[in-house]
């Protein structure tokens, strides 16, 4: 089978738009780690997509909230912002989809996905120090996860962890070869708010029957999407750093 794994989308539907332009014919089910809203200005549109097209998905920390399953006030005030935003623009039908969305880890076709590790969906897989931490919880050889915004993940031999770096700014994709008995973490990155310094929204391919897999990075409207934020008078900063990719 052939999947599209995303993830972070953040109610950025002018980046959804192109990834789905970018990987057309190339996959049959699509796969989301998470945070389908939060601090864009589409959510509707994102939450409607999801609901007709999403094969799997786990819930991300900014679905919860943005449903009113956790409260925002652990969020930071820009986060808390455009969570409360969000709640109150959510179509009651997309808002009880949300509250739906199963918390992870949760199993696809032999591998598993969550949002931020398998200990909890609101922690982050940043260090190889934190990688190892949760290796007891693994269940697969590989997982995807989000939640970093981050391209890229790491991989498990023994007690070693090694990163795996994104794909570079001067590329529109990178493969990854499987080795034997090693254990994948990977992060398709973040298709609305990518932080990993390089704007242009991510994805993964994987073909589960020829274990190929390949990272992707595509160029978006960006000046679209400020223009949504800006719109609905979110905080700035969350147009701004569309730009930058920070």
């Amino acid at each position: 089978m052939r999947y599209l794994i995303v993830s972070d989308i953040h109610a950025n539907w002018h980046a959804l738009e192109a990834v789905l332009a970018d990987s057309v014919g190339r996959y049959a089910q699509i796969v989301c780690c998470g945070d389908l809203v939060g601090y864009g200005a589409d959510p509707n549109p994102v939450v409607d997509w999801a609901r007709m097209s999403v094969s799997a998905i786990v819930r991300g920390n900014h679905d919860k909230v943005c449903c009113g399953l956790d409260d925002p006030e652990w969020f930071n005030p820009v986060a808390r912002t455009a969570a409360l935003w969000t709640l109150a623009t959510l179509t009651e039908e997309n808002s009880r989809f949300l509250q739906q969305v199963p918390r992870g880890p949760r199993r696809v076709d032999g591998y598993s996905i969550w949002h931020g590790s398998p200990a909890h969906e609101d922690d982050y897989l940043v260090s190889p120090q934190e990688v190892q931490e949760v290796g007891g919880l693994l269940r697969t050889p590989l997982s995807f996860f989000g939640h970093t915004h981050v391209q890229g993940g790491f991989m498990l031999l023994r007690h070693s962890v090694r990163r795996v770096p994104k794909t570079p700014a001067t590329a529109a994709e990178q493969t990854l070869e499987f080795e034997p008995d090693v254990r994948y973490l990977l992060n398709p990155g973040s298709v609305g708010q990518p932080r990993d310094g390089d704007p242009r929204a991510a994805y993964i391919l994987y073909d589960s029957d020829e274990r190929y897999l390949s990272f992707h990075r595509v160029r978006y409207d960006v000046a679209g999407a400020q223009s949504r934020i800006r719109a609905e008078r979110l905080p700035e900063i969350l147009a701004e750093r569309l730009a930058a990719g920070a």
